[in-house]
């Protein structure tokens, strides 16, 4: 094999027997730190693993819970989880990926033979179980630095200018679709769309309610839109959000739950709303009460957002649920098979039916990347994008 040393983007060949990537990467060295940019070590593709140089990185919220620690992840870590970019090389075993193919990430594997994958649930692949654990499927790591192996963000680790991922968490896409564009496709968007048209079943003529407007969100109101919804409630405290979410097709807009009660009432003449599809920062257990009230008989409230590890305590009326035919529904990935949804979805971006880069509100340097965040936190961005 060729000794193949990459710095910033500057390939070199020389005769000896190992390849070695030198990579500059955003990593997380503890609950609560900043994001560290440096330059650390990464290894070349093992076993049916490929070597990407990323194009672009989305700045979704879930590395922020890594931060915050709502996500148990290891440390340290290389954060990013929604990226594309081009293959610089395969692994032994690699099938239907090769050198210079554009792809993108997905931040749930699917080995497409597992009973979840073979059922079309590749959301729930059993190779996903591994995404937490911090090393890749083999159980050895790929990044290293301070002398320390260093994890990946949902074995992808996009906050990074190359990284090495499974073959089966990226899906190869047309050439001609832009990649920092494509990025978002990795989660946000096909989370978002998802929850609205898989997980929550969105019918044409349904009155549907988006509970937090961000990179998720706004790509459940598309979702819900493009499915027929009649009537799209966006609820969210910031009012930047909430004017923006009408370009992608909300139809009314509030700014609390009570609010939002009061005029899917009288909109839907008391009957209420088909569907709440909840992506706020953090779920919360004491709002699943106040989320239930907005939907109306056989309604669904979808609970995409991620929860704090530690509350196992949600606050509702039983009653109701049980005489209304309430349901719950938890959404991982929008319940999406991505080897076949994310190829879709970018075909209807193509066809201008899915708005994208519409998303990217801000672009960042990866040195950046904590404003990136800052950003967020402020709701001054629906999505921030890193451009590598």
């Amino acid at each position: 094999m060729r000794h193949v040393v990459v710095t910033m983007g500057t390939q070199h060949s020389t005769c000896e027997e190992e390849s070695i990537v030198k990579t500059k990467a955003a990593v997380l060295w503890g609950q609560n730190e900043k994001w560290q940019v440096e330059q650390i070590d990464l290894d070349p593709p093992g076993e049916g693993e490929v070597l990407v140089k990323l194009a672009a990185s989305g700045l979704c919220h879930s590395d922020e819970h890594l931060v915050t620690g709502d996500l148990p992840f290891p440390y340290p870590l290389v954060g990013g989880h929604e990226g594309a970019g081009v293959v610089e090389a395969v692994g032994p075993n690699v099938a239907d990926i090769a050198e210079g193919d554009h792809v993108v990430m997905m931040f749930l594997p699917a080995c497409g033979r597992c009973s979840y994958c073979a059922r079309g649930i590749g959301n729930l692949c059993d190779s996903g179980a591994a995404v937490m654990l911090g090393p890749q499927l083999d159980g050895t790591y790929r990044f290293h630095a301070r002398g320390e192996d260093v994890g990946q963000m949902c074995l992808l680790g996009t906050f990074s200018e190359y990284t090495v991922v499974p073959a089966a968490s990226v899906v190869k896409i047309d050439d001609d679709i832009p990649l920092h564009t494509a990025a978002l496709v990795g989660c946000g968007v096909t989370t978002g769309f998802g929850s609205a048209v898989r997980t929550g079943e969105v019918r044409a003529g349904d009155a549907v309610v988006v509970i937090g407007a961000g990179g998720i969100g706004m790509n459940a109101v598309q979702g819900a839109r493009i499915a027929g919804a009649r009537m799209i409630m966006v609820v969210d405290p910031v009012e930047f959000k909430r004017t923006k979410s009408y370009e992608f097709g909300a139809t009314h807009t509030a700014s609390s739950i009570d609010e939002a009660w009061n005029a899917i009432s009288d909109l839907t003449r008391g009957r209420l709303a088909d569907v709440c599809i909840v992506t706020t920062g953090v779920a919360e257990g004491a709002e699943v009460g106040p989320e239930l009230s907005l939907i109306g008989k056989r309604g669904r409230v979808v609970v995409t957002a991620i929860g704090h590890p530690e509350e196992t305590t949600i606050t509702t009326n039983l009653l109701e649920l049980t005489l209304y035919e309430k349901q719950i529904r938890g959404s991982l990935f929008g319940s999406s098979n991505g080897q076949h949804d994310i190829p879709r979805l970018l075909e209807l971006y193509a066809l201008g039916q899915l708005k994208l880069d519409e998303l990217i509100t801000t672009e960042y340097d990866l040195e950046d990347i904590n404003q990136g965040y800052e950003d967020m936190r402020s709701g001054r961005n629906i999505r921030g994008v890193i451009r590598y």
